[in-house]
């Protein structure tokens, strides 16, 4: 009789056994079938239709990864058939044939890059899917979080600004933004008040803010930040266009890590004629140089991952597109309010984001085109830098077109408006933190400064080197540009124009030099150390 019930109470557990392990024998093997590379966002996965989802989701895939969690092939089908058959000026992102009529330098004088151009293509225009092949069969997460767009502005195009807006709400999937907020960081063009207020107003996920006085990039993305009510803030500049499936990858690995920051890969559209196309050497990492300046290096061979259209590690991100969990974002104490205009914040949020357990990545399958602007066209409300320099005592402004490098300094007119005559001559200057002076704005200034040897040798321009000394000045409260290694001032001719090194005098009106912009706190510093 034992052993009978021994034997019975022995079968009843085998099948059990059967009835639990088998189903999920069999669901791993099915996964690991459709799975080949054994990732969560590999091309294949067990498939069961969708049911029940909105008309943007529709014929889409679900699929199952080996813990439960869904997958979803997120791409719009439907949104990329019809952007494939748009035709039309710049449609597909393909140049706009330029007449010599629109390469004038009124064109670029308000934006930075060719606004005739701009306002002759659509605000829906079409843009090439340059993604790596492998990403159309990516799947991602059925739940993600939603996110509040953030797009500060300050006296930007009509046509750039709404062709953003668009590119965001035409290739995003609609549940997944919570809002899309533009900051107006006191713009003074008709055209971005109460017409921009009412174009707006035709998009409910749409809505402004605006700040009571210029405050400059960083505060006014904060200030975009401190309002946003969605899971995640994505923030973008005011002149880009988002790519095909762009939204979702960020997002899915945010869902998996909400201590990742994430940024898209970075296209370029053409200042002149908007086309579309990627950066050279694509997918590289942001990394920098001893002097601060934003590089890009190629992947090293032993971290290069098997399948090209993997997230991957990057130490600092370009700057202004990235993706951030909102609470994490303020864990981090969000950007430092001191920071002013633009340059310098990817260094700051990057170096917080490592030192607080964070992780950066730049994401191979989210594409966001960007306008590098031929020059910056606005005004520095504050701090030394995109200054001219102005003589008192002539009237003309120091200026570097007539020589190479080693060549002595001269006067020249001073040409009017900030446009692209003040940057051919190269009259606009850069006051550095390094305490020296190079021609050109902070981020893209040439890497040669102002130099002088002695207390009578003329100032020349040489190759940069950030060890003060010979490149070493200040700007003192009585105009002169002080020179401490020779202890003498910088001087000019009024007969040849010439700029040269002359014992200080105060009251000598050609050693007085004006600063279009100064900011006395930073120029106190300066003269105390």
């Amino acid at each position: 009789m034992r052993r009978k019930e021994k034997r019975l109470l022995q079968a009843v557990a085998l099948v059990l056994a059967a009835l639990v392990l088998l189903p999920n024998v069999g669901l791993w093997a099915l996964y690991r079938e459709r799975q080949p590379d054994g990732t969560p966002g590999g091309s294949g996965a067990a498939v069961v239709p969708a049911a029940g989802l909105g008309s943007h989701n529709q014929q889409k895939k679900i699929f199952f990864v080996g813990d439960g969690q869904k997958l979803k092939d997120w791409h719009d089908k439907e949104a990329i058939r019809r952007d494939a058959q748009r035709v039309g000026n710049g449609e597909q992102g393909r140049p706009y044939p330029m007449t010599d009529a629109e390469r004038v330098d009124q064109a670029y004088r308000e934006n930075g890059f060719n606004i005739y151009v701009s306002d002759k293509i659509s605000l829906n225009r079409s843009v090439p899917d340059i993604r790596h092949p492998n990403c159309n069969g990516k799947r991602y997460l059925e739940t993600l979080p939603n996110t509040s767009i953030i797009i500060p502005f300050h006296n930007e195009g009509w046509s750039s600004l709404l062709r953003t807006v668009h590119s965001v709400l035409n290739r995003s999937p609609p549940e997944l933004i919570a809002e899309i907020v533009l900051v107006d960081d006191f713009s003074d063009r008709e055209h971005l008040k109460k017409p921009l207020e009412d174009y707006m107003a035709l998009f409910p996920s749409v809505r402004i803010l605006r700040t009571k006085k210029r405050e400059g990039l960083i505060r006014t993305r904060m200030l975009g930040a401190s309002a946003a009510t969605g899971d995640v803030i994505t923030f973008l500049d005011s002149h880009c266009e988002a790519n095909v499936n762009w939204l979702p990858p960020l997002l899915d690995r945010i869902a998996q890590n909400r201590k990742t920051i994430v940024c898209p890969m970075i296209d370029v559209i053409d200042h002149d004629d908007f086309r579309y196309e990627t950066q050279a050497g694509d997918a590289m990492r942001g990394a920098f140089d001893w002097e601060m300046y934003y590089k890009r290096i190629p992947i090293p061979p032993e971290l290069q991952k098997a399948d090209p259209s993997d997230p991957f590690e990057s130490p600092v991100m370009a700057g202004g597109l990235f993706a951030v969990d909102r609470k994490w974002f303020w864990e981090l104490g969000g950007y430092d309010p001191g920071l002013e205009i633009w340059g310098g914040e990817q260094y700051e949020i990057s170096f917080k984001v490592w030192m607080c357990g964070g992780r950066m990545e730049d994401i191979p399958c989210s594409r966001v085109g960007h306008i590098y602007r031929k020059y910056v066209p606005y005004k520095v409300p504050a701090g030394v830098s995109l200054a001219r320099i102005h003589n008192v005592g002539t009237g003309l402004c120091a200026d570097t077109k007539h020589g190479a490098l080693g060549s002595p300094l001269r006067l020249e007119s001073c040409v009017r408006g900030r446009g692209e005559a003040a940057w051919n001559n190269m009259q606009v200057f850069t006051f550095t933190w390094r305490e020296d002076i190079r021609p050109g704005d902070p981020q893209h200034t040439k890497k040669f400064c102002f130099d002088a040897i002695s207390h009578t040798s003329p100032v020349t321009l040489y190759d940069c080197h950030s060890m003060k000394g010979n490149q070493l000045w200040k700007y003192r409260q009585d105009k002169t540009l002080y020179h401490p290694v020779s202890d003498s001032c910088m001087d000019c001719s009024e007969s040849d124009h010439r700029i040269f090194m002359n014992t200080c005098n105060p009251s000598s009106l050609t050693q007085q030099w004006l600063f279009e912009h100064t900011n006395s706190t930073v120029l106190e510093k300066f003269n105390r150390d």
